[in-house]
């Protein structure tokens, strides 16, 4: 049986010819509509497991030709998974003669390293896609994928006691990547993956895998999707219960992939949110996760990205860090606010803690003060109608966060209000900055 051959015909398509005598060639997935899971097994009837579902590419520990032969043959892109260490070469070498289409790098590899594996990928025609630490991202927006290994796993937060905790008037603490992924997905076009593991200290529900799926999708990423050692050897046993627990994985995979146009869509709502790794852009439970909780469609601004444009239809802003903000950004919000918009930014000497090592959470110390902080920003966005804010069952649905930005962009103002009393709602705030801003940013 020949080896496939994977020729590249364009960006982030691969044409695989697999054995030309016993099967016609088939076009390999373009990057952006690539459906990834992490796969266990070499053995090419374990592709059989795919079959109905969307899944199109896998990340392999150890590929094999065969294996990645049979995958092409399906139109299936098997990516050769690398890690920091002294294999990272003989792995990369090991991907070459698996005739994978690409390699994924996750994890922290040193700065040595990387350039080194970078231009070995390029010479022997490999796609390259880089997983890095949150801290350690540098958005290339050439990139075929734009990513992260490195990310919470989404639920109700279990203290170490076992106890689910709530303030008499709160819901539980809900983790989420939301947040960050919409702050990376606003630096890029391309397609955004967040390849975080499930615990391996215990069985995970299938619920919890739907959360992990939508989690991601709401935000237009999508989820590396990854079973914990006991349902990844059930699954691959063929036992009943892992089987329907995979169909169920499938099917919640096979709604957000029929809908993959919501991915092109831009968020609408009329809140902008500044924000950059500087300022706690790639930490969870932060700013952006807080207004998403509370049902508020808002636009996530990086700071190299404010221009006029950005702000197109914004009536409030939120600057996280003032004291970042260069000569052409404070340009851009004196126009914004002159023309009747609201700033809101941080006191005076406060700073966002930043990701440092593997931490991608506040610390307690932290969380106090910005509680502090968010009461403030919460009394001005909190109740007022800055686009379409869903409520009751459709908010457990976790898809509550897109629609609001979905039809934010269709209603601009929420439910097409009296004009009358919109512009009596907004016509205390225009050319004006409230108290909590930093003045000296717009004089």
């Amino acid at each position: 049986m020949l080896a496939a051959l994977l020729l590249f015909v364009g960006p982030g398509v691969l044409f695989a010819a697999a054995n030309f005598e016993s099967s016609p060639p088939a076009l390999l997935p373009p990057a952006s509509l690539w459906v990834p899971a992490r796969w266990t097994s070499n053995d090419p009837k374990s592709l059989e497991l795919l079959v109905g579902t969307p899944v199109n590419c896998l990340l392999l520990e150890q590929p094999t030709a065969e294996f990645a032969t049979e995958a092409a043959r399906h139109g299936i892109v098997t990516l050769a998974l690398i890690h920091p260490g002294a294999e990272a070469d003989a792995a990369l070498d090991r991907a070459v003669q698996s005739r994978c289409a690409g390699v994924v790098l996750e994890g922290a590899f040193d700065e040595a390293t990387l350039p080194r594996l970078r231009e070995l990928a390029r010479q022997a025609g490999l796609l390259l896609i880089e997983l890095p630490p949150r801290r350690a991202l540098r958005v290339n927006p050439q990139a075929p994928i734009v990513g992260t290994a490195q990310g919470l796993w989404p639920g109700i937060r279990v203290f170490q006691d076992g106890a689910i905790r709530a303030a008499p008037t709160g819901a539980p603490w809900v983790e989420t990547n939301t947040g960050f992924l919409r702050y990376l997905r606003s630096l890029s076009e391309s397609p955004v993956w967040i390849a975080n593991l499930p615990p391996s200290d215990s069985l995970v529900p299938v619920e919890r895998y739907l959360g992990a799926v939508a989690d991601a999708a709401i935000s237009g990423a999508r989820w590396v999707v990854a079973l914990d050692p006991d349902l990844d050897r059930r699954l691959h046993a063929r036992e009943a219960k892992a089987l329907k627990a995979w169909a169920r994985v499938a099917a919640h995979l096979k709604f957000y992939e029929d809908h993959h146009d919501w991915r092109s869509w831009r968020p609408a709502g009329q809140l902008a949110l500044i924000q950059d790794a500087d300022s706690g852009a790639l930490l969870s439970g932060g700013v952006m996760d807080m207004i998403a909780a509370r049902h508020i469609p808002f636009r996530a601004v990086p700071r190299t990205r404010l221009d006029a444009a950005a702000l197109k239809g914004v009536r409030i802003t939120v600057m996280v860090d003032p004291s970042a903000a260069g000569e052409l950004e404070k340009q851009v919000l004196r126009t914004f606010t002159r023309s009747g918009g609201m700033l809101l930014s941080g006191p005076p000497g406060w700073r966002f803690p930043t990701s440092e090592g593997d931490r991608i959470t506040l610390e307690d110390k932290e969380l106090k003060l910005f509680d502090e902080i968010w009461r403030e920003v919460n009394s001005v966005v909190g109740r007022r109608n800055l686009g379409v804010r869903l409520f009751t069952r459709i908010s457990n649905l976790n898809i509550s966060e897109q629609l609001c930005n979905i039809l934010g962009r269709l209603c601009s103002c929420g439910f097409q209000r009296d004009q009358a009393l919109l512009e009596s709602e907004t016509r205390g705030v225009t050319n004006n900055i409230s108290p909590f801003s930093f003045p000296s940013i717009v004089p």
